[in-house]
């Protein structure tokens, strides 16, 4: 009886936790425009609209829990925040991470072993052979990752992390060397080109760097074989090494309670990679990753990712495989193409975004509002956390295998000043008022609301609404949202973003 009464006395006060944030009738207006960031406005709900609701929210939504965003952390990253000044870095670093900074990250990715944007190539054991992992280290990572991670959390202690890798070491590979394919920016024997496809000619090194502009499926032709070798002991091995990785990060002071087993299977990259089969992904999650850590480390969760394909049905076969051996989904690039149909036949799997799309160093506002409409798609969509890729990165982002990439800071090397980019904003937008544990109530993506204006609200833990919304139009646009029978109305400038919040 003492139990009934506390869990109605419980439900009572969420109820009217949820009814006091309905009820807020002044919300707190915030607009970042390219020519003037975050100014703070404030508006009325209204007791009638002037147009129809775009979004109605009654306040008996359960919606999604959202748990986290982040970031990942890579040695291109360090080097550039050693350009500025101290005071300068810890103004960046407290404004990323602090729990009442700008962006509140609370979460960050790491990689095992060299990613694309490291120096170069390392990984932690590359001797040949080694399966009792007698060389196996975190040398070079206590030198580049480490101190980039001790910098946030002299802001956020509490902070966890994720890893995958990008490449295993090159002695585990079919190819023995760390990317897939041959390139001008590495030395991999062209003739080794075959062994992705079983076919002389088929590879074009570049396909991976026609950002947002690859119609179709992608990749246009799948892996034909496994890069990773799939001997038992080298396959064992390799399991053997996210363990040891983890338990070495432990020892710096680093929480890692998540791994997946690859960043983007599905590019056949120039720099740091590895293409798998549906079949090989299947093997080693199933029978050695998952055995391994349910026997070493049985509190990391699993994780299968990440998916960077739109190819749904491959994805749903290693899926089918893996369905009882993971505890959730990883997507980015092509593969949020995907994240409907996952979710409606998979709604057990946890899904998250592993990665924001980098762009192509331009850094401007066009990148800002591809970067929000990533954000509203992922976690309207159902993911319940978001990463950013890199946080900062200096002049055009270009990466020591010939691509320029995005970041949210900007750093010019010679002057060593930084900016924050529309990126930046795109992400205070979200995070800044949106803490983990929030809801997501309602959603109306771009593609159904003219192509231009996504629509995201959101129940924060303590009943607040907060809507997020941007306008990507060359006009003026009106925004109409129903909250609780009242009416949330403004005129969205043009190329804007926008979020509101019950007071």
């Amino acid at each position: 009886m003492k139990n009934t009464l506390k869990t109605a006395a419980l439900l009572l006060g969420m109820g009217l936790t949820m009814a006091a944030g309905l009820q807020a009738q002044t919300y707190r207006w915030y607009t970042t425009t390219e020519s003037e960031a975050w100014k703070e406005g404030k508006t009325k709900l209204q007791k009638n609209s002037s147009a129809h609701p775009v979004l109605q929210v009654t306040g008996r939504e359960e919606g999604n829990e959202f748990k986290a965003w982040g970031t990942c952390f890579n040695e291109l990253d360090w080097d550039a925040l050693n350009l500025l000044s101290r005071a300068e870095q810890e103004e960046v670093m407290r404004n990323l991470f602090a729990p009442d900074g700008d962006l509140r990250f609370t979460r960050g990715r790491l990689s095992m072993n060299a990613n694309d944007y490291a120096r170069d190539w390392y990984s932690c054991d590359e001797v040949a052979g080694d399966f009792q992992l007698k060389y196996f280290n975190i040398e070079r990572d206590k030198r580049g990752i480490i101190p980039l991670i001790r910098a946030a959390q002299r802001y956020n202690p509490g902070l966890t992390f994720w890893m995958s890798p990008w490449s295993p070491p090159t002695w585990m590979k079919i190819n023995a060397d760390y990317p897939v394919v041959s390139s001008r920016y590495n030395k991999q024997d062209p003739k080794k080109d075959y062994l992705l496809y079983n076919a002389v000619g088929a590879v074009d090194e570049d396909e991976v760097k026609i950002a947002g502009q690859r119609p179709g499926k992608f990749p246009r032709q799948l892996a034909a074989n496994d890069y990773m070798i799939q001997d038992p002991r080298y396959l064992q091995a390799y399991a053997d090494m996210f363990c040891r990785f983890i338990e070495l990060y432990r020892e710096q002071g680093v929480t890692i309670d998540m791994v997946m087993y690859q960043n983007e299977a599905y590019s056949y990259t120039p720099y740091p990679g590895c293409a798998w089969t549906a079949d090989g992904t299947i093997r080693f999650n199933r029978d050695y990753l998952a055995p391994t850590l349910k026997a070493r480390l049985p509190e990391v969760k699993l994780y299968l990712g990440t998916f960077n394909t739109n190819r749904q049905d491959y994805v749903k076969k290693i899926v089918d495989g893996l369905k009882d051996t993971v505890e959730g989904l990883a997507f980015q690039w092509e593969g949020r193409e995907n994240l409907v149909d996952i979710r409606r036949d998979y709604p057990d799997l946890k899904l998250i975004s592993s990665e924001s799309e980098c762009g192509n160093g331009s850094m401007d506002w066009a990148a800002g509002e591809h970067t929000f409409h990533l954000l509203a798609d992922y976690v309207g969509k159902g993911c319940e956390e978001y990463f950013i890729w890199n946080f900062i990165l200096p002049d055009n982002g270009e990466s020591p295998w010939g691509w320029k990439q995005n970041a949210l800071i900007q750093v010019d090397s010679k002057t060593r000043r930084h900016r924050y980019t529309a990126e930046y904003y795109a992400v205070k937008h979200f995070s800044h008022l949106v803490p983990p544990g929030s809801r997501m109530v309602a959603y109306k993506a771009k593609e159904e609301n003219g192509g231009s204006m996504p629509v995201i609200v959101f129940r924060t833990p303590e009943g607040e609404n907060v809507v997020i919304a941007g306008n990507f139009a060359d006009t003026a646009a009106p925004l109409c949202v129903e909250l609780g029978g009242r009416y949330l109305q403004a005129e969205l400038p043009p190329h804007s973003f926008h979020t509101f919040v019950g007071e």
